[in-house]
């Protein structure tokens, strides 16, 4: 007998396993069921190192009165789990608290109901972001963050809200428009059903369908009332704070999450949730966060083309935050795509500025002198303008069809963005290690985890739910580059 197996004499039989009936020699304590490299060790030492209490969870202080619930460690302890194995759902933790040995350790036994559980994780959505921000600490504590540069992105998670439950006022004037022409050929074959003297019952089934379509078309009217009056887009019936959003190559209805990823050990330093489609008002937000958890003076932040936002940029620099965002190319959108004009050569990016003498160049080699001061897209831009346009021979043909002449915009604090776009051509490694960096957090929670959808509802709850994601990432990384012993070591060190 080896290894809990028979081995047969006979060359050509199978391995055979033990004999049911058999009586087993098992370990006499259940300390002795995990071994001690096992993460269930780490989770244990983990959790019990921070203070409950002062990180806001429901029963960290008992009652004097009543009956007593389970220790908040313990279930802390079970979710954590739950979320590094790909076991977020209440009902099956319950299942994983009678029949898994490392739940069963890590529970002592403790099998609370899926009920208590999911309430758990309810009632304390708001602490789980003080729970991560104790492990970036260990983590810090480790030297596992570089704090030098950090990658920023953004990743859509799939709301618990179907399409078809999710209205804008398009689609409700749509389908009101259709449920009257349904009434209307409804009512057409019971007015002929009634000459030609038919069934009562044929009559009774077309009366019934219209009182169901009628029903329907209150319901569309109220949602269409309530979306005018609250002047929003969209309305979401399950979870009526998601929103549409492009995920994978569809619209559905998505929470926006942002993280902010060190470039070291691809840990997470950072994270937020958001129910705004876009990524341009985020950059600043997120960068700040991580470089207050990181304790940096000053940071490097690299992000795509989708945050790029003129404010925010600013916002970063004054932050000692150093931003290498690519611009987005505005050429050949809007009126520019239906007319022509002004052509590639006369974009605006081909008009050069000269910082001595604040006049722009345009391909033409006329200058274009500042005019006046201006407010657009709040933004104080300055506006230059040039006489020579009307003597030019590219006027209404190539470089404007305005008769007044070519105008030039500038952001007054341009020269924030004209040093970001130095630094880009001259270090443009940075922007393209941005992609491996901050898509290795992304691969790993939707493909490893399997935590690219949402369980629960509301922004508030989701973000609880998203701080258990971005813990399990780190946990695991942490434990793939130090291993579960080495961390636990250190906890009770």
């Amino acid at each position: 007998m080896s290894d809990g197996v028979t081995l047969s004499d006979d060359m050509n039989s199978y391995i055979k396993g033990f004999d049911r009936s058999q009586t087993l020699l098992l370990p006499d304590v259940l300390d002795k069921y995990v071994a001690e490299e096992n993460e269930a060790r780490f989770i244990d030492a983990f959790v019990d190192s921070l203070n409950l209490d002062e990180l806001g969870f429901t029963h960290s202080q008992l009652n004097e009165e009543g009956r007593p619930p389970y220790d908040p460690a313990d279930m802390l302890k079970l979710f954590i789990w739950g979320y590094l194995n790909q076991t977020r759902s209440s009902r099956k933790l319950e299942r994983e608290c009678y029949r898994n040995l490392e739940v069963i350790w890590l529970m002592k036994k403790l099998t609370p109901d899926f009920k208590t559980i999911a309430d758990f994780r309810k009632d304390n959505v708001d602490c789980i972001k003080g729970v991560f921000k104790e492990f970036v600490k260990l983590c810090m504590g480790l030297d596992l963050y570089g704090a030098k540069y950090i990658a920023i992105d953004g990743v859509k998670l799939k709301a618990v809200n179907s399409t078809d439950r999710n209205f804008n006022q398009k689609n409700l004037c749509y389908r009101l428009r259709m449920i009257d022409e349904k009434v209307s050929r409804y009512i057409g074959e019971m007015e002929k059903r009634d000459r030609e003297e038919a069934e009562n019952e044929a009559a009774g089934g077309l009366e019934g369908k219209i009182k169901n379509i009628m029903r329907c078309k209150e319901e569309y009217a109220e949602l269409l009332r309530k979306l005018k009056e609250s002047k929003q887009n969209e309305v979401s019936l399950t979870d009526p704070e998601s929103r549409l959003m492009k995920n994978r190559g569809r619209i559905e209805p998505c929470y926006n999450s942002h993280v902010a990823v060190d470039d070291k050990n691809h840990l997470i330093v950072d994270y937020n949730v958001t129910n705004a489609p876009a990524d341009n008002c985020q950059l600043s937000a997120v960068a700040k966060t991580a470089k207050e958890t990181l304790g940096a003076k000053r940071i490097d932040a690299g992000a795509d083309k989708g945050f790029f936002n003129f404010m925010e940029i600013k916002e970063c620099v004054d932050n000692g935050i150093t931003p290498y965002v690519p611009e987005q190319s505005r050429y050949g959108v809007g009126l520019v795509k239906k007319t022509g004009v002004p052509t590639r050569e006369f974009s605006s990016d081909k008009f050069v500025y000269d910082k001595e003498t604040d006049t722009h160049v345009c391909p033409a080699g006329k200058r274009l002198e500042f005019a006046y001061l201006d407010y657009a897209h709040e933004k104080t831009m300055r506006v230059y303008h040039t006489d020579a346009c009307f003597c030019c021979p590219f006027f209404l043909t190539r470089c404007t069809r305005n008769k007044k002449g070519r105008t030039v915009w500038r952001w007054m604090h341009m020269e924030v963005v004209e040093e970001m776009r130095e630094r880009l051509r001259l270090e443009p490694w940075k922007l393209e290690a941005r992609k491996s960096i901050v898509e290795h957090p992304f691969g790993t929670m939707k493909r490893a985890f399997n935590q690219g959808y949402l369980l629960l509802k509301g922004l508030r709850k989701v973000t609880g739910e998203v701080g258990f994601t971005m813990l399990a990432y780190n946990m695991r990384r942490a434990i793939n580059v130090l291993g579960a012993g080495a961390l636990k070591s250190w906890v009770r060190a």
